[in-house]
C-alpha cells in the first residue's frame, strides 16, 4: 500500500459518524476516500462548502467548485456554500469536530508547525493557525521522516502554527498521542518494529510493553 494511502485510511477511522470535519490541503485530502463503510461524516472547506466528497468523474470537474487547495471536488445533495467570514466563524468558534492536517514538524510538547519553511516562498498562513486554534481535535497526517530526517523533534526548528497541543499524529510507521506526559507510542504500522520507530524519531516516546500493530480495516 502507499505511504499516503496508508496514513490517509488510518486516520479516517477516527472520524465518527456526523462528525463536521476540515480536511487540509495535500495528503489529508486523502480521508474522504477511506471512511469505513456507513459511516457518514461532513466535509468542510475553509473557502466556504461543507458537504464536499471526493471527485469521483473527473470530467464533471468545475472551476467553480473547488477545495481549499483549488483542486477540483463534488458535493453531497443538500450541501451548503457560504463565503469566508461565514466559513472561518465555523472555524473560529469551535464549531469543527476534527481537522486533518499535514505537518512539517511536531515537537514534544505536540504544537505542530505546517506552513512555513524559511527562505521558501509561500502564499501564507492560509487557515492552518485558526483550525488548529479552533478545531475540537486536530490530527496530523504526515510522513515520519523527510529525506531521512525525523520531523518528530525534541522542538520545532520551523515556525509553529499555534502553541496549541495537537490531538494525534498519524505517520506511515506510528499512531503517536501527544499527552501531558509526552508522546505515546500507540500503535506501530505493519511490518514496523518499535525499535525502528524510536530510531526515526527525534523526540523521547514513552512506549509500553506491547504495543498493538495499527489496524487498517474500512
Amino acid at each position: 500500500m502507499d505511504t499516503k494511502q496508508l496514513i490517509a485510511q488510518r486516520v479516517a477511522q477516527e472520524l465518527k459518524a456526523g462528525d463536521l470535519v476540515n480536511l487540509g490541503i495535500g495528503l489529508p485530502t486523502l480521508v474522504a476516500s477511506y471512511l469505513p463503510e456507513g459511516t457518514r461524516v461532513f466535509f468542510q472547506s475553509e473557502n466556504g462548502v461543507i458537504g464536499m466528497q471526493p471527485l469521483v468523474d473527473p470530467t464533471t470537474a468545475s472551476d467553480a467548485l473547488t477545495d481549499a487547495g483549488g483542486m477540483p471536488t463534488s458535493i453531497i445533495p443538500g450541501a451548503a456554500a457560504f463565503d469566508s467570514v461565514a466559513s472561518f466563524g465555523f472555524i473560529r468558534g469551535g464549531h469543527l469536530d476534527v481537522t486533518v492536517l499535514g505537518g512539517l514538524q511536531v515537537d514534544e510538547a505536540g504544537q505542530l508547525a505546517n506552513w512555513m519553511v524559511p527562505g521558501k516562498m509561500v502564499p501564507g498562513m492560509g487557515g492552518a493557525m485558526d483550525l488548529v486554534s479552533g478545531a475540537r481535535r486536530v490530527i496530523v497526517a504526515m510522513t515520519h521522516t523527510a529525506k531521512g530526517a525525523p520531523k518528530i523533534l525534541k522542538a520545532c526548528t520551523l515556525p509553529l502554527t499555534s502553541v496549541r497541543r495537537i490531538d494525534l499524529i498519524v505517520t506511515e510507521m506510528a499512531v503517536i498521542e501527544p499527552t501531558d506526559d509526552g508522546l505515546v507510542l500507540r500503535e506501530v504500522a505493519p511490518g514496523v518494529s518499535v525499535e525502528a520507530v524510536v530510531a526515526a524519531t527525534e523526540a523521547h516516546l514513552i512506549v509500553a510493553d506491547d504495543v498493538p500493530v495499527m489496524s487498517l480495516a474500512a
